[in-house]
């Protein structure tokens, strides 16, 4: 239930509103549970297979995805890494299930308000290829942290090579193949907000990525001591959900158990908002509790990383 919006001049680079709710209602009118990361991945998964249920390539390949077993070990040595050495959050399977579930969903919301992927919009392949080069590429962008945190992006590209070939040789010719692999890095390496996105497929990894932030992502680096801002600001967050928009073909919903969770939003959503090359297609609607009504920032200014009351 919408009862004030708390944010009338905000210098941020897409339509972001924060509103409270009254008597503990949200915005987002469902039952109170808590969010659980493995529930959702399983559902994500679910859900990524209804998605592509017209396109029998890009689901014959989620399956490949799911039980190769050097790409699986991809996976869980990355989200070792991450997790160990760096003490970040979760980059493993619930992850790759849960962006590819939201990158897969903004390509849908795009196409259904007549913006069309690059490779139908360049006639380099069907709404199908762009499925699976969407598909295939969120599944497997975080690969790279498995040899290094730094140029992750590129890493994983190195890594995927033989693999993407054995993939494509399945569904495609030589030539077509290419085409797709060369997409898929693309979408690979354009994923972290240090390189800009050419692609409407590029600006669906980045932002799928970035909307898995709900507080399963942050338990583990938390309860193995790490408090600061980014688990805090993460464990804030309860839940996103990615519908159609209203005055923008894509609304980004975010659920906030208090105000930490607007840390989430400017410093690892925002950057990536910036760079994804689909700003303009994108709205983010915030809600939070109103006993945090008192602490919530009046003020967020991406451009120069500031909020201030």
């Amino acid at each position: 239930m919408r009862e004030q919006c708390l944010y009338s001049n905000l210098y941020i680079p897409v339509h972001l509103y924060l509103y409270f709710s009254g008597k503990g209602e949200t915005m987002v009118e469902e039952k109170d549970e808590d969010y659980d990361a493995e529930t959702d991945a399983r559902n994500a998964y679910s859900e990524i297979q209804k998605k592509l249920k017209k396109n029998s390539a890009a689901l014959d390949a989620l399956e490949f995805l799911e039980h190769d077993e050097y790409i699986q070990g991809l996976i869980d040595h990355a989200n070792n890494v991450a997790i160990n050495r760096f003490n970040y959050n979760d980059h493993g399977l619930t992850h790759s299930r849960i962006a590819t579930r939201n990158a897969l969903s903004i390509l849908d919301l795009l196409n259904k308000r007549g913006i069309s992927p690059n490779t139908v919009r360049e006639m380099t392949g069907t709404y199908e290829d762009a499925q699976l080069i969407v598909l295939v590429a969120t599944y497997l962008h975080d690969v790279g942290n498995g040899v290094h945190r730094h140029m992750h992006y590129h890493h994983g590209i190195l890594l995927l090579s033989n693999v993407l070939d054995a993939l494509l040789s399945r569904y495609y010719q030589p030539r077509k193949a290419a085409r797709l692999k060369a997409s898929i890095f693309e979408c690979i390496y354009t994923h972290d907000e240090a390189v800009p996105c050419i692609s409407i497929e590029g600006g669906c990894v980045t932002i799928g990525d970035g909307t898995d932030m709900a507080n399963g992502r942050a338990r583990v680096p938390f309860s193995k001591g790490k408090v600061d801002i980014h688990s805090i600001s993460a464990l804030a967050i309860k839940r996103v959900k990615i519908r159609e928009g209203v005055e923008k073909p894509v609304r980004i919903e975010i659920e906030m158990t208090c105000s930490a969770g607007l840390f989430q939003i400017q410093e690892v959503l925002g950057p990536k908002i910036k760079t994804s090359g689909i700003k303009d297609y994108l709205e983010v609607i915030g809600t939070v509790d109103a006993k945090e009504r008192e602490r919530i920032f009046e003020r967020i200014e991406f451009d120069k990383n500031v909020a201030s009351r």
